[in-house]
């Protein structure tokens, strides 16, 4: 009979360790009934020392001249791409066919998903900040490494590439339409649809021509277990949405399946950056919009008619 009830215990014991194993963020564990763990009890390696997201000081990030533009395959492609609500997150399922490479990265890297983070507040809602300033949302696309796995703890450090785009409140973002317009049909965890119009990753990004400027570190995964495996590139210039657009992910999205608790504050609160060094890439700024001797030459021609 002890043996028995011992069974029993250890059987109903199970779905609480499970349920005490899973992680939600700050706004979840403040209303759960259930055991949620916020991310100051995140397990696996979260609690290590080169976690994501950072604050980014721009005046102290190191110039390197191997950041240079980015080679995007597939990012011009038009799909009906699959979006989901997972619990935590929205995702869009990129298939196969969209790479990166260039940009200083090892190697070439596959796009697998896209997902964003937000807030109802217009300056809360990214993951990393910029001088410690934060924006509306942000937008991170991952890729995996196309090399097979490593053993070596150098390569291990950048088996992911994610580009981070921050999203401020502007003006009206025609190539987010499908995605914001799908987010209706996809409100409970768990559910997702396919776009009704086709769009291309090229459509949600700012101009290529834009994404010169960006700033370069080793991090770890923002959700658990926190892998410290990603090599982050944060891009400078933000992509615009309305505002309208911005809170359609908090108004539409939910975190429950009961549609209680709807999805805002998806974000993971700054890490330290500790000793790691963040890099920018050499065009930290506005670009000119001529070369430098083509500005000089009849800037200096100016100067000599002065004196003669």
């Amino acid at each position: 009979m002890r043996l028995l009830l011992a069974l029993l215990a250890l059987a109903t014991a199970r779905p609480l360790a499970r349920a005490e194993s899973d992680w939600c963020y700050a706004i979840q564990a403040k209303v759960s009934s259930d055991t949620c763990l916020g991310p100051d009890k995140w397990g696996g390696n979260c609690q290590k020392d080169r976690q994501s997201p950072i604050n980014i000081v721009t005046t102290k990030a190191q110039l390197d001249p191997n950041l240079g533009r980015f080679s995007f395959s597939g990012y011009d492609k038009k799909k009906k791409w699959t979006v989901e609500n997972n619990g935590h997150t929205v995702k869009m399922w990129l298939g196969d066919g969209v790479t990166v490479a260039g940009g200083g990265l090892a190697s070439q890297y596959r796009a697998k998903e896209l997902h964003l983070h937000w807030s109802k507040v217009l300056d809360a809602g990214s993951e990393h900040s910029l001088d410690g300033e934060h924006f509306a949302m942000e937008m991170h696309i991952v890729h995996m490494k196309d090399t097979g796995t490593s053993r070596d703890e150098k390569e291990d450090q950048n088996k992911i590439a994610v580009l981070a785009f921050l999203v401020e409140a502007g003006s009206k973002n025609e190539g987010f339409r499908p995605f914001v317009e799908a987010l209706s049909d996809i409100p409970r965890p768990h559910m997702n649809t396919t776009l009704k119009e086709s769009i291309s990753l090229l459509d949600l990004l700012p101009n290529e021509e834009k994404l010169r400027c960006y700033f370069r570190y080793l991090g770890s995964l923002t959700t658990p277990s926190c892998d410290e495996i990603v090599v982050w590139t944060v891009f400078r210039e933000p992509i615009q949405l309305h505002r309208d657009q911005i809170f359609a992910f908090s108004e539409k999205l939910y975190y429950d399946k009961e549609q209680k608790l709807g999805m805002t504050n998806n974000v993971r609160p700054l890490r330290s950056r500790g000793k790691r060094q963040v890099f920018k890439s050499q065009a930290p700024g506005r670009l000119l919009p001529l070369p430098l001797p083509t500005l000089l030459v009849p800037m200096l021609t100016c100067l000599m008619a002065g004196f003669l």
